[in-house]
C-alpha cells in the first residue's frame, strides 16, 4: 500500500468504532490478563499521552519506536512509543504525545498531522492510563536521543510487524518477576507489555488493507 493511501484508509478507520481490548490483550500476559479485573477503577489513574508516527522511507511505511535507559523502575529497558505523562500547560493527551516525542526524540510537533488515536489502555505497574495518539511526517524527520530518556532510536518499516518470526513469545524479567510473554521481535529487540498491546490493536486496524 502507498503511504498515501495508507494514510487516507487509516484516517477514515480511526473515525469508526475500535477493537479495543478485545485487539489488546491479544498480546497481553498472563499476569496482565489474570488482574483485568482487580483494575477496573481508572480514575486514579496518571494520564499519559504517546505517539505513533509514520512517515516513509525507501518506498515502505516506517514508525518509530524508543527504547528506555535502564533505572530503578517498572519500565527499565523498555521498548515504547515515544510520550509520557500529562503535565498542565498540555492542550489535550495529544498535546502530550507530541511535546514528549520533542523533549525524547526532537520531533518537530510542527511537522506532524495527527490522523486520529487508539484505544486508551491501562497499565498497572505504573497506574498510567495512555492515550496513544497516531500522527504522521510527509518525509523522515530528524530525530535525536534526549539521553536521560532514552538509549536507542528504533525505526523500522511497518511491514516487519507481518513477518510470521516477528510474532513470538520471550522470557522477560522486571525486578523479581519473570515470565514468558507474547512479543513482537523486531531489530533484535522485544517489543512487549504495553507497547505490544497498542501495536495488537493497530495492525488489527490495518491487517485487512495492508497485506
Amino acid at each position: 500500500m502507498q503511504f498515501e493511501q495508507f494514510l487516507s484508509f487509516l484516517e477514515n478507520r480511526l473515525t469508526q468504532e475500535l477493537p479495543g481490548k478485545e485487539a489488546q490483550f491479544k498480546m497481553a500476559s498472563l499476569r496482565r490478563i489474570a488482574n483485568l479485573n482487580v483494575y477496573s477503577d481508572y480514575s486514579g489513574a496518571r494520564k499519559s499521552g504517546v505517539l505513533i508516527l509514520f512517515f516513509p522511507e525507501q518506498g515502505k511505511i516506517n514508525t518509530v519506536v524508543i527504547k528506555r535507559p535502564e533505572y530503578d523502575g517498572v519500565h527499565s529497558g523498555q521498548i515504547s512509543f515515544p510520550g509520557g505523562r500529562w503535565e498542565e500547560g498540555d492542550t489535550d493527551l495529544t498535546g502530550t504525545a507530541l511535546r514528549e516525542a520533542q523533549e525524547e526524540i526532537g520531533i518537530d510537533p510542527s511537522l506532524v498531522t495527527i490522523l486520529g488515536h487508539l484505544s486508551d489502555l491501562y497499565i498497572p505497574p505504573s497506574n498510567s492510563l495512555v492515550f496513544p495518539a497516531i500522527g504522521f511526517i510527509g518525509s523522515k524527520p530528524e530525530m535525536s536521543a534526549q539521553p536521560k530518556e532514552v538509549e536507542k532510536i528504533i525505526c523500522f518499516p511497518l511491514d516487519e510487524l507481518f513477518l510470521p518470526e516477528t510474532l513470538t513469545i520471550k522470557t522477560v524479567s522486571v525486578g523479581n518477576w519473570s515470565a514468558e510473554v507474547p512479543c513482537f521481535y523486531v531489530r533484535d529487540q522485544i517489543i512487549w507489555g504495553a507497547t505490544a498491546m497498542i501495536i495488537s490493536e493497530l495492525l488489527e486496524i490495518i491487517r485487512p488493507n495492508f497485506l
